[in-house]
């Protein structure tokens, strides 16, 4: 794989980032020396950066960090005092210059849209915070919620945080097994839901499969009900609440009517005002599905999450004030809580929107950005993937000259499908932030910052403020080899452990080698500075005692003109130890047969080594995906050895597990 660089910012560029200026102001000229000056003091480093996005505190910290308890539990702004729904909206609301700015954007599948400032949000926020508080939602309880991308998604979550409850989104595509194990490990009190959604002109029904979720959750109390599409759905008295009547709790300028003399103007007041809340006290419970049936719930705070997710749009990807961030995603994955903070408190627009981005032509994703004025888009090299087979010409319909950077998660890229979103839709001039981190890091570890060049499918830069590092096994740096991504210092979002269970988190990041973060990514970092995330490290082949990235033997078989995407696994070998077996879906127009089988075989023996031929190679209709993306090579595995899987409640399309069972041998 290439690591030279295809895309190089201009020196006004670098003059123009936010980045750059920041780094300017605290008196550094190199981005090299900063980014060092950021690790040796990490405290003083999230101390300006927090100063630098403009948080509002209500009563100030005593330190930024406050170590006591070791690297694994840190504790940042010791006793400060605010909330995030102040620095999301509120403050943004109470300033005249702001107040009548666009704060969220939604498009429905349909084509429907609505617009809403900072002091309507702030307004609507208040309201059915106040109906919350009526319901019996008070200060630390958990709020689950399973809702689509619809704007009371993002006010259920700002409600339930500005009364100092806690809120936990689970994806709108899971069913209702899933759902209730998050609620349980939660202890959820209350469930935001919704009749339906629509996607790909369809209605989804959605309250039957929460009814069942609430029925194995016996925590639930009350559930909250969004009529999006205005359906007939089963009703069950004292318990259901229709959400209208959680915005009948104040006025419409969002204060109570007793309250009438505050009131001036819309954005004099914002009604109920925020629970003051600890910098550590918990904002959001976030799970990800463990390899075991058990999801791990990262807990998050008030100055955590949303704090590390601002800082990487705002100085990582060089969000400004007044510009439009767009991912598409769904608030049940990172991205999702990622896509509102990251754009509020930089007082940008977020955009939301329901449906499929190639539904109903492929040019919805393209229309979009040129409809909204999109600045900042996230994809997945998925979604590229899906776009590409029909040609650049969808994207050449609009004039998409409004974007100024493509941010892309999920899963590592192959080159082809990165240099063509390069070239078809950035005209080369587009810089694509690679962009990769967790659930559990609030954000990034790795990115593309605009001070320096980008390379195809590589991160350029650690995100300022995380101390990152490559180990071999035996816990040594390595270079120009692959090993395992490591952080060797606590940053801000890091989660504050898993939700009453602080044992697995320890074991799951810190028990490999001392006070030290074991990401289980595996990444190669080579002398140029880029860096190359090859795959999970769980996902790991080793051939012959060769350690392998799933990612690089797929990238060879998606450089063969007939196939359109690959899934690398690793199987018992007798010879080997391991073997490849590798799944590959074809581009329209081809079919499967064995000389094309053979042909593939044999194409990475040739790119890759004789030694590392694939074992098999298998065709299917399509990869077992989560929502954002993912391949779930675990899922490929167990149904190939016929093992147990886990959890595997993120599937989007769980009969392509069921499709490579069917494929496997019988004597395995």
């Amino acid at each position: 794989m290439s690591s030279k660089a295809v895309w190089f910012p201009t020196q006004s560029l670098i003059e123009s980032t936010r980045l750059y200026q920041w780094m300017q102001q605290l008196g550094f000229q190199q981005y090299d020396d900063f980014l060092q000056a950021a690790v040796n003091d990490v405290g003083w480093f999230w101390q300006e950066a927090e100063k630098a996005l403009g948080i509002e505190w209500f009563h100030p910290y005593d330190k930024a960090l406050d170590l006591s308890k070791g690297i694994k539990w840190p504790d940042w702004y010791v006793d400060g005092r605010l909330n995030v729904v102040h620095n999301a909206v509120d403050k943004w609301a109470n300033n005249p210059a702001t107040a009548h700015r666009t704060a969220l954007v939604w498009e429905g599948d349909d084509g429907a849209v609505k617009r809403y400032t900072f002091a309507e949000l702030s307004g609507w926020v208040a309201r059915v915070a106040e109906g919350l508080r009526k319901q019996g939602i008070e200060k630390g309880d958990r709020v689950s919620i399973y809702m689509p991308m619809l704007p009371e998604t993002v006010v259920a979550m700002l409600a339930v945080a500005k009364i100092g409850a806690m809120f936990s989104p689970a994806f709108s595509g899971y069913g209702a097994d899933a759902v209730a194990k998050r609620m349980e490990a939660s202890t959820a009190k209350m469930l935001i839901t919704a009749d339906g959604f629509l996607r790909r002109g369809k209605a989804v029904a959605m309250k039957e499969e929460a009814d069942r979720a609430v029925a194995m959750a016996p925590s639930v109390e009350k559930v909250v009900v969004v009529r999006r599409l205005g359906r007939e759905i089963p009703w069950t008295e004292g318990r259901d609440v229709d959400w209208k009547e959680l915005e009948a709790g104040v006025t419409r300028s969002g204060l109570q009517a007793g309250d009438a003399g505050r009131a001036g103007s819309e954005t004099a007041g914002t009604g109920l005002p925020c629970e003051v809340m600890n910098s550590s006290d918990p904002l959001m419970l976030l799970y990800t599905s463990g390899t075991t049936g058990r999801p791990k719930g990262a807990v998050h705070t008030h100055a955590g999450f949303p704090l590390k997710a601002a800082f990487d749009a705002g100085f990582g990807m060089d969000l400004k004030q007044g510009e439009t961030l767009f991912w598409v995603t769904d608030m049940g994955w990172m991205m999702g809580p990622f896509l509102v903070f990251g754009a509020l408190l930089n007082g940008a627009t977020a955009v939301l929107f329901e449906g499929s981005p190639d539904y109903p032509e492929p040019d919805r994703l393209w229309k979009l950005v040129a409809d909204h004025q999109v600045t900042h888009l996230g994809i997945s090299p998925t979604l590229i993937r899906s776009l590409m087979k029909h040609g650049e010409s969808w994207v050449r319909k609009h004039d998409i000259g409004c974007l100024r950077a493509i941010g892309s998660t999920g899963e590592p890229w192959n080159p082809e499908p990165w240099m063509w979103l390069f070239e078809k839709a950035g005209n080369r001039k587009i810089p694509i932030i690679n962009y990769s981190g967790g659930t559990e890091i609030s954000g990034g570890i790795l990115g593309n910052v605009l001070l320096r060049p980008i390379s195809p499918i590589t991160f350029n830069s650690p995100l300022p403020g995380m101390d990152v590092d490559v180990y071999d096994e035996n816990g040594q740096p390595v270079r120009n080899a692959v090993g395992e991504l490591v952080i060797k210092q606590p940053w801000v979002g890091m989660t504050n452990g898993f939700w009453q269970d602080p044992e697995r988190y320890e074991k799951t990041y810190w028990s490999r080698w001392p006070d030290t973060w074991v990401h289980g990514d595996w990444v190669i970092l080579d002398d140029e500075g880029f860096w190359t995330i090859t795959g999970r490290s769980d996902d790991t082949l080793n051939v012959a005692g060769k350690r392998l990235g799933p990612a690089e033997m797929e990238s060879v078989l998606v450089g063969h003109e007939a196939v359109l995407e690959a899934g690398t696994i690793g199987v018992p070998d007798e010879i080997k130890g391991e073997a490849a077996v590798c799944f590959v879906v074809l581009k329209p127009g081809y079919q499967p047969s064995p000389a094309l089988q053979a042909e593939l075989v044999d194409l990475v023996g040739e790119k890759m080594g004789k030694a590392l031929r694939p074992k098999t190679i298998h065709f299917v209709k399509e990869l077992p995906k989560t929502r954002n993306g993912k391949i779930l090579r675990r899922a490929m595995r167990a149904a190939y050895l016929d093992k147990e899987a886990g959890d595997l409640s993120s599937l989007e399309n769980p009969e392509a597990v069921e499709a490579i069972r069917t494929v496997r041998p019988q004597t395995s």
